[in-house]
């Protein structure tokens, strides 16, 4: 099955096996003109929200896509989630910081305007910066055949950030920083088993600063209201590969590979 296509208006209760389930609009038109899906073929369809259905073309038209639904399942959000604070970079680096972390399993991604962020989202920018993202998000999950979308939040300044810190657990990744990522304590060192759980809770918040690298302003800032400094290794990656590295060795550690 090549193809994916998410319909957000699509409930489990409403797509029994042997149903017709029915995408239109953009989704639709995208399928059938571009992607040339014709009736008889398979194909996968989702909500965004977990919901899985393998279907068969019954009816493609522009605009409309008749699908009957062969097999559905609901999949569960993972947890704890993962979510890359993105510094805005320039160029297109963050954007495929974005794109390749969605591939790789995020949760949800959030566009910071770090101190030494050369590009900056103002105006205009801020409502297109964000549907952009939103955007690269939407096809790199159909690329991987998500079951969730990951959710792009609201352009973020380092105070909101601190705040973020203090109900999760946040991880600064820093060239400099003392602890490992592959050595970093996991909840079975909490000291009782009300801390192992409320540690295993918390969502884990990557932070990837931009080119120029996280200011040591925003480093105390953050490290005071509860985030921790996290190395990958000896070499210092660029800020559109840092998250999706870190990304990968969290979901090895987390057993969601």
């Amino acid at each position: 099955m090549a193809h994916f296509f998410i319909d957000e208006s699509l409930r489990a209760e409403d797509c029994p096996v042997g149903a017709v389930a029915t995408i239109t609009g953009a989704e639709a038109r995208h399928a059938v003109t571009v992607s040339r899906v014709r009736p008889g073929e398979h194909l996968i369809a989702g909500n965004g929200s977990g919901l899985l259905l393998e279907t068969t073309v019954e009816e493609a038209e522009p605009g409309r896509l008749a699908l009957r639904i062969d097999s559905a399942r609901s999949v569960a959000r993972p947890s704890p989630r993962i979510r890359l604070v993105q510094a805005l970079a320039k160029g297109d680096r963050d954007e495929m910081a974005v794109q390749a972390a969605t591939e790789l399993g995020v949760d949800g991604v959030v566009p910071w305007a770090a101190a030494r962020s050369v590009t900056r989202w103002e105006g205009q920018k801020v409502v297109k910066g964000r549907e952009r993202w939103r955007a690269i998000v939407r096809e790199a999950s159909k690329q991987s055949i998500r079951p969730w979308l990951p959710d792009v939040a609201d352009l973020t300044s380092t105070k909101q950030l601190a705040v973020l810190a203090q109900g999760t657990r946040m991880l600064l990744l820093e060239p400099t920083a003392d602890i490992r990522l592959t050595r970093l304590p996991s909840v079975d060192d909490a000291a009782d088993a009300a801390d192992v759980q409320a540690t295993a809770a918390r969502d884990i918040v990557l932070v990837v600063g931009p080119e120029g690298g996280i200011a040591a302003s925003e480093l105390e800032m953050l490290e005071a209201a509860g985030a921790l400094r996290v190395r990958l290794g000896d070499t210092v990656l660029r800020t559109s590969t840092a998250g999706p590295a870190a990304l990968a060795v969290l979901n090895a550690a987390l057993d969601r590979w």
